[in-house]
């Protein structure tokens, strides 16, 4: 028992001098920081892609995965703190939000809340849909989608534990640059409709500038990871697209992490003047297809090329003030003419499905995403190397829930306005430049012919009240007067600031255009100094995180409003939204300068779980042709007859497949590129690299289909002998799941 006594004296002792090592870092100017990062890979089939609307894109496959990132920054072990989580995926969720911080309340108490966690959407529209609770937003989802909405919710859960458990003494520097041509305005007609002496203010009209944050060991003095902020909008993938994807700010992310991994000595650079390409096209030679075999439900993590065992680097690329910026940069072209589109409806000759944007890469939308990914990538790396001022002060942060519905909003001169409750009008149908919709709506329409009035009458009239409020916008969808089967869109919205020393993070639910973000940002900025005492400088930075907990579609300016362009149309709480987020938004900047916490105001948002329906039908059965099993080569890769392949190249090979729903493989792959080491065969690339697609189609009534890995051969692989693998799971009518993998014939590189 003396020796128990002595053990535990020696633990409370080693427990004590690490606080006090810990209380004295922070004391020094160190916060306590942490980052994680978790595979939030959905279902890559079937279910249709979240964020053109687009009924029959349904996800066949992967480019690259999807992930959950996460920072967490403490004052102390005790002190305040806050979580900020940057999804791959379209927008954040209520419910999602919900969900997790009852995770969170299970594991950590209170330490994790409302107030001080916020989940922000890159707004990818090559995520898996099916996440969000109201109708609007999961119709073409065909309702709730679990396996959407779990792998969502479990990876911000694991990002945010990760980031926790990983929380040591350490630097966050700060740097500001622009980004060039990676954004222009969809709407610039809509923009030229704010005040000249306002426009004057900018150079452009979208928003240039890139907000990074660079966080470093205090021990080791080395990087752990890097999070910016920066608008522009996740479209580079098209509305045809059905390969799940990041899209540009997850390949920036990705390049940014695997650029760092490198830099760090884990990756080599290439010597090809080693290799004998003769003797490895005859040992390739006589390597052939393995043919299918059975496999254990974590074997395809084993060939992960990046483990993620927490110690990895993590970058994040997260939204900003998106709502009227395209990735698009070429600009709007009719696609029968190839000229220009209408500027002010962006259509062509009155048809809005011919007006289409163009990236960088037309009409190659894979090289669209890279180049603006890139384009990303390079400034903030360049900010990254170059960052020298260091965030110190507080950590602090305000959140209110609003009813968005029907806020009294005072203007100057005294006068009161309200918004209204939620609703689309004619312009949300016509789609963007992005995404063209459908059925002859186009963007500025201020009116609505009598079949399309007579189908919204079918499903809700609006309500004489809600057609004035919204004016000018013509009601099409009366959202907020809709609850059958339940709650269309939003009505208790949430708003939250975080501080970290003179970083200010605007946490907003919705898609603000490029001078509504302004706005807000310069309302709360003069709030907060001229409320603070001096503890604000003129130097204060306000960032904006769009998309944020949950989402509402899109905010513009009053001004921008009366065209009723896509995004005027989409502004859900009429023409005075923006004036109410400012409103709200400076009474928690005020409460912040002064200290004093924001007072309860109304309900919480509704947890509609229990209500979700779903019309999604799951996989059926899986049987394999006769005489073959899961993971044999339908077609095998066909050599070249240089014998080898050269990099830029592609290689294909295509496997007998189940459907991937049976297991997203989590944190593991369904596509690997090996490369030959002496005996053993090492994966090199996978289904998280740009340069590798898993496809996957539906055969023979669902009952099995057929997976194709293509790998584009990058600037950076080594000459030497490869095969592709690929791993799958099946599963028979009323049995267990079982896993499978096969390789192909080996092939060389030259």
């Amino acid at each position: 028992m003396a020796k128990m006594a002595s053990y535990k004296g020696r633990g409370r002792l080693l427990l004590l001098s690490s606080l006090a090592f810990v209380v004295l870092a922070v004391a020094n100017g160190e916060y306590l920081i942490g980052v994680g990062s978790y595979d939030s890979t959905g279902p890559a089939a079937v279910v249709t892609l979240m964020g053109y609307g687009n009924i029959q894109q349904n996800a066949a496959g992967i480019h690259f995965r999807l992930r959950a990132r996460a920072f967490v920054v403490a004052e102390s072990p005790d002190g305040a703190r806050f979580a900020f989580v940057n999804l791959d995926a379209g927008m954040a969720s209520q419910l999602v939000t919900i969900k997790v911080l009852e995770r969170l309340r299970s594991r950590f108490g209170d330490l994790y809340n409302e107030e001080n966690v916020a989940i922000s959407g890159t707004h990818t529209h090559a995520g898996p849909g099916g996440y969000l609770q109201y109708v609007l937003y999961i119709a073409t989802s065909l309702g709730f989608v679990r396996q959407s909405f779990d792998a969502i919710v479990d990876a911000v859960e694991q990002s945010i534990v990760q980031a926790h458990n990983n929380l040591k003494p350490g630097s966050i520097f700060i740097n500001q640059g622009d980004v060039d041509n990676a954004g222009i305005s969809r709407s610039p007609s809509a923009y030229l409709l704010n005040p000249a002496e306002e426009r004057a203010r900018y150079p452009t009209n979208v928003d240039t500038r890139m907000t990074l944050l660079k966080f470093v060991d205090g021990k080791s003095r080395e990087s752990i990871g890097a999070f910016n902020w920066f608008a522009t909008h996740g479209t580079s993938m098209s509305r045809d697209n059905r390969l799940i994807s990041g899209d540009n700010k997850g390949a920036a992310a990705r390049f940014f992490e695997d650029w760092y991994r490198s830099a760090s000595g884990k990756g080599k650079p290439v010597n090809r003047s080693d290799v004998d390409g003769s003797s490895l096209v005859e040992k390739a030679q006589t390597i052939g297809a393995t043919g299918g075999k059975p496999c254990s439900k974590t074997s395809s993590q084993s060939s992960k090329v990046r483990i993620n065992d927490g110690s990895l680097f993590v970058s994040a690329f997260c939204q900003s003030n998106v709502g009227d910026v395209s990735p698009n940069v070429l600009g709007a072209f009719c696609t029968d003419t190839g000229k220009p589109c209408d500027f002010n409806r962006s259509s062509c000759n009155g048809d809005d499905t011919r007006c289409v944007g163009r990236g960088p890469g037309y009409p190659d939308e894979i090289l669209s995403t890279k180049i603006i990914g890139d384009r990303q990538y390079k400034m903030a790396l360049e900010l990254f190397n170059s960052a020298k001022e260091e965030l110190m002060g507080k950590i602090d942060y305000r959140h209110a829930y609003v009813n968005f519905t029907d806020i009294e909003v005072e203007l100057e001169g005294n006068r009161v306005v309200k918004t209204c409750p939620a609703a689309v009008g004619a312009g949300f149908a016509a789609g963007t430049t992005d995404g063209p919709g459908q059925f002859g709506f186009q963007q500025g329409d201020t009116e609505i012919n009598p079949f399309w009035k007579l189908v919204r009458n079918v499903l809700k009239k609006p309500s004489a009240y809600q057609e004035k409020c919204q004016k000018p916008k013509p009601v099409l969808l009366s959202t907020g007067e809709m609850f059958i089967p339940y709650a269309w869109a939003p009505a208790i919205l949430p708003i939250q600031m975080l501080r970290l020393g003179q970083l200010i993070i605007l946490s907003v639910p919705g898609e603000f255009t490029t001078m509504a973000g302004r706005r807000l940002r310069e309302a709360v900025k003069e709030t907060l100094i001229s409320n603070g005492n001096g503890e604000f400088r003129e130097d204060l930075q306000v960032v904006i995180a769009g998309l944020t907990n949950t989402y509402s579609q899109y905010v513009a300016t009053f001004e921008e409003y009366t065209q009723q362009r896509y995004e005027a149309a989409s502004t859900l709480y009429g023409p005075h939204t923006l004036s109410a987020y400012i409103q709200e938004f400076k009474k928690l900047a005020k409460a912040m300068a002064t200290g004093v916490k924001v007072p309860a105001r109304g309900p919480s948002p509704p947890d509609l779980s229990s209500v979700q329906l779903s019309f999604l039908l799951p996989p059926p059965g899986d049987f394999p042709p006769p005489g073959i099993n899961f993971g044999d080569m339908k077609e095998d890769v066909t050599q070249p007859e240089s014998k080898a392949f050269k990099t830029g190249e592609r290689v294909n090979a295509t496997f007998w497949s189940a459907d991937p729903r049976h297991d997203l493989l989590t944190e593991g792959t369904f596509a690997v590129v090996e490369k030959l080491e002496g005996e053993r065969w090492i994966p090199v690339y996978d289904d998280d690299d740009f340069c590798l697609f898993f496809k996957w189609k539906s055969e023979g009534y669902g009952s099995y289909g057929s997976a194709t890995i293509e790998w584009e051969v990058p600037e950076d692989a080594k000459p030497g002998i490869y095969r592709l693998r690929h791993y799958g799971s099946s599963q028979k009518i009323f049995s267990s799941t079982e896993y499978f993998t096969g390789a192909s014939s080996a092939f060389t590189l030259s």
